[in-house]
């Protein structure tokens, strides 16, 4: 695997339940190892990992580690902390611990990584990427056919109900390419996207300009081709060998971008220009107004590595979306109900437009759940001007995650900076019974639950809630 090398076909998780390191975990357990591991709660994910063979604890307990730890291959999240028991034990028993990413290094330079990186956009990016390069016939050496591609996903595939794609045939691995604790500098892109810069895990950068660095020293990494949004290139001061090429929803300036959209009946469509020629009325599967971007650059990297026009087509037109990227739950003409992974202002901003621009005339109330203390201190002002732009908010505790209190940063220091009259502060026990009566006096209405933290484990409830 590593360094340390696997010699025993036996590899332990440490925080198994985290989205990347279940497609490793499954990777490995494709790979015929004995795979187990250690998380703080029970999810679907992790449920969905015991079913498929995989045993995962949940209790921080050492001696329900069921290998022994001398010469033990582990892969370690960041987010579980040091001080945890189980990770201590491991790494004062002789345990080999390596980090999640450079697990993913590993694995990933054994093929031609295609990466999506950036703050915003990644999961969705690198998934539309996935199917494209899964469902095409593209001619590779000493084979008749290449269909399929090896992908690491940052969320589950609606296509899929997978974050891991195998297929020996392929020579492409699609990756998404993490900046938090700058785990992307263990990758060796052969190409790669760059879709936003915009500040955050400044926990961990310090500064926005820390940040930005961190991403061009990523791009000095890539080896074939640099696909930034365009804008980024005056952004970034880039120094690689790699061809730069640019990409955009519209703008004509780029070299690959959108144009003649159309949003009509709930669907969108639009022309995709390139620099071999324009691929006419295309229709997206999942017509949120974002996705014109995030399909405009999964396009240009299938593009470039063999994928036909046509299969472009058809690829964009059957995607399904992914897990917690703003999926419809509820579709009825009084209400409809949508979930989003969104846990940044820039991202929230995209989820409301999105929603303005198919429900134009319904009254939007938005229930979000900050996620980390320290992000919600250092985009304080930013999360309260985007949040204000709802017609009604709800907001939810943080959600802390790996982090410790801090003092005075909460919901109700964010909920006295938002200048809405309707807003509100509710525990997750006290929100259905509030959106049930709630979703009676404002329809039509829109609901959107938006978080990255344990929100989704209110969704089938709120489902069912509004449904009723």
């Amino acid at each position: 695997m590593l360094n340390c090398g696997i010699m025993d076909k036996q590899i332990f998780f440490l925080g198994i339940g985290g989205i990347g390191m279940s497609a490793l975990a499954r990777y490995y357990k494709h790979e015929g190892y004995t795979v187990a591991g250690y998380d703080r709660t029970p999810s679907d994910l992790t449920r969905a990992l015991e079913n498929e063979g995989i045993s995962v604890f949940y209790d921080d307990n050492a001696e329900l580690i069921p290998f022994a730890a001398e010469g033990l291959e582990v892969v370690w999240t960041p987010a579980v902390p040091k001080d945890t028991e189980v990770y201590q034990y491991l790494a004062t028993h002789n345990a080999h611990i390596c980090k999640r990413a450079e697990a993913l290094g590993h694995i990933t330079s054994l093929k031609k990584p295609l990466c999506v990186a950036g703050t915003h956009g990644k999961t969705t990016t690198s998934t539309i990427l996935a199917h494209l390069m899964a469902n095409s016939q593209r001619p590779i050496a000493n084979s008749e056919r290449g269909d399929g591609v090896n992908a690491f996903l940052g969320g589950i595939s609606e296509n899929y109900k997978t974050n891991l794609l195998l297929d020996s045939k392929s020579e492409f691995v699609v990756v998404e390419a993490d900046e938090f604790d700058r785990s992307f500098h263990h990758l060796r892109p052969y190409m790669t996207v760059v879709t936003s810069v915009d500040p955050d895990h400044l926990d961990i950068y310090g500064t926005p300009q820390a940040y930005r660095e961190s991403f061009e020293h990523y791009c000095s990494l890539v080896s074939n081709t640099i696909l930034l949004k365009y804008g980024l290139q005056d952004k970034l001061h880039i120094q690689s060998q790699a061809r730069l090429l640019t990409y955009s929803a519209e703008d004509t300036r780029a070299d690959f971008y959108a144009a003649n959209i159309i949003t009509a009946n709930e669907t969108i469509t639009f022309d995709l220009h390139h620099p071999g020629g324009v691929i006419k009325d295309i229709q997206l599967g999942v017509p949120v107004w974002v996705n014109i971007e995030n399909s405009v650059a999964a396009a240009a990297i299938a593009l470039l590595n063999g994928v036909t026009e046509a299969d472009v087509r058809t690829g964009l037109a059957t995607f399904r979306g992914v897990h917690r990227r703003f999926n419809i739950h509820v579709q009825t003409p009084q209400i409809a109900y949508i979930d989003d992974y969104a846990h940044h202002p820039q991202e929230i901003a995209a989820s409301i437009a999105s929603v303005r621009k198919i429900y134009p005339e319904r009254h939007l109330l938005g229930i979000f759940q900050p996620h980390l203390y320290t992000r919600t201190r250092d985009f304080a002002d930013e999360f309260a001007a985007v949040l204000s732009t709802l017609d009604e908010v709800i907001l939810l505790p943080i959600y802390p995650a790996r982090e410790l209190p801090i003092e005075g940063v909460n919901s109700e220091m964010l909920l006295s900076k938002i200048t809405l009259n309707d807003k509100h502060l509710l525990s997750k026990e006290a929100l259905l019974a509030e959106i049930a009566g709630h979703a009676k006096r404002k329809a039509p209405v829109v609901v959107l639950t938006i978080g990255a933290g344990d929100i989704d484990r209110l969704v089938p409830a709120v489902a069912e809630t509004l449904k009723n």
